[in-house]
């Protein structure tokens, strides 16, 4: 009998997949399930039939697995955000690794074994920078959140436990001032209202925060009380941004910051490494984490003092330039300009005359490197969740460096890319997941590549 929507069938989770879902098999036909652990006995309803798989929700856990724990956050399953609040972080550990295995032996063709994860510093208040929708509830005060699973309906959320507590303080500070003030909210099915998302970054280091409203205009009424307001209540906040958005568009952030309080920028300091952080620049939302991702990185690397690196996707530069000591020259690659005049500023700050970097794209930039006769002896790829166009592999290989380290945040691109060089020579040595995102599906990995027949 095939399955029906809205049947509901005994299923008992044989493993998670890399989205976050368990996996169970009814009658062979493989279905998925979200928020569910190993060894889970389960009632489920099937939501949707496939040809080869299904997909249900739970209706009844008639014997918990034995990684499942209670969920301590409220809105757990209905934020869209996190996908393992139920697991306990071991069983969560052991997952992604062996979500990194699978994609290195299925997609990658690789034999070689996965190092132990290494797990984040703090499984909880980790992240660096948050993102909030910001809405009008029914009392009429602007409230922020998260959206829902597959939806643009905001779910409210007083404490996001990812979220440090100062962030979450500073969130509730803003909306009740946006409400004081009479500020409107946008309305993405009219195009029409100003504060469209509260944007919040954290430095680690010292503590400090910066607050970016964005808003669908160049000007925030009341500006100069607002800012007032805020550093009053919160003296960490070191600057306050607006990022001007007017397009009737999915994406948070438009081109434009316009400093309101502040220098417009975040200090942060990262492996030694001084950054300048705005809205625009790209920077790892775990910072004790990104300290042991860029120590394993490093150490993979183990530059040389006649070396030349070349960090490719370098962002704000945190990655070269943490190794720019070890070698003679380092050339940075970043296609967001703010993130490249940031390295550049680190680099000048660090007294580092050896180092440069490039606004471009990777790929093309890589490929005129390459083309100038370039010969690194040590290439840095960190690329985008897509992995490394095939414009930037062709170059990395006519560079023929010595050794090339890979940073990924997506096992499947990460073993995708790491088969295409392979075909070219290089062989990859070790592979070192690190988790940077507890509490949800995503997983770093380092992976070290060396020629097979090196000229030097």
């Amino acid at each position: 009998m095939p399955l029906l929507k809205n049947q509901i069938v005994p299923l008992t989770i044989d493993t998670l997949s890399s989205d976050g879902n368990g996996v169970g098999r009814f009658d062979g036909m493989a279905v998925f399930v979200p928020f569910t652990a190993i060894g889970d006995v389960l009632e489920v309803r099937i939501v949707k039939v496939c040809k080869s798989y299904a997909f249900g929700i739970i209706a009844r856990i008639a014997a918990p697995g034995a990684g499942r724990i209670p969920a301590d956050c409220a809105i757990f399953g209905k934020c869209g955000g996190c996908c393992f609040w139920h697991l306990s972080y071991t069983t969560e550990l052991q997952a992604k690794q062996g979500f990194v295995e699978n994609a290195m032996q299925r997609i990658g063709g690789l034999a070689l074994p996965v190092q132990k994860i290494l797990p984040s510093p703090q499984p909880e208040r980790y992240r660096n920078k948050v993102q909030y929708p910001l809405f009008r509830a029914d009392d009429g005060n602007v409230r922020t959140g998260f959206y829902a699973s597959r939806s643009h309906r905001p779910v409210p959320c007083a404490d996001c436990l990812l979220q440090p507590r100062l962030l979450n303080q500073i969130a509730d500070t803003v909306c009740e001032l946006l409400t004081q003030y009479g500020i409107s909210v946008y309305d993405e099915r009219t195009h029409r209202g100003l504060a469209r998302h509260l944007y919040l970054r954290h430095a680690a280091a010292t503590n400090r925060a910066l607050v970016c409203l964005v808003c669908n205009g160049r000007r925030l009424p009341h500006a100069e009380e607002f800012c007032a307001a805020l550093c009053a209540a919160h003296p960490e906040v070191e600057s306050v941004v607006l990022n001007v958005n007017t397009q009737q568009t999915n994406v948070v952030t438009g081109t434009q910051c316009v400093p309101l309080f502040g220098p417009g920028v975040l200090r942060d300091t990262l492996r030694g490494v001084p950054v300048a952080l705005d809205p625009l620049s790209f920077y790892q939302v775990n910072t004790e984490g990104a300290d042991r991702l860029y120590g394993v990185a490093a150490a993979l690397a183990a530059p040389g003092p006649s070396d030349t690196l070349l960090d490719l996707y370098c962002g704000a530069g945190a990655i070269g330039l943490s190794m720019a000591a070890q070698c003679k020259r380092l050339i940075g690659v970043e296609i967001v300009p703010e993130a490249a005049e940031n390295a550049r500023r680190a680099a000048t700050e660090m007294g580092l005359s050896h180092a440069e970097f490039l606004c471009a794209d990777a790929g093309a930039a890589a490929a005129k490197l390459a083309a100038d006769g370039l010969l690194p002896d040590i290439v840095i790829l960190d690329p985008p969740r897509k992995g490394c166009s095939t414009d930037t592999l062709n170059a990395v290989l006519r560079m023929a460096p010595r050794r090339i380290v890979m940073i990924s945040c997506n096992p499947a691109t990460a073993a995708r890319d790491i088969k295409y060089l392979a075909a070219q020579g290089y062989a990859a040595e070790v592979i070192q997941p690190v988790d940077l995102f507890p509490r949800t599906k995503h997983v770093e990995t380092v992976v070290l590549l060396s020629h097979k027949n090196p000229t030097t």
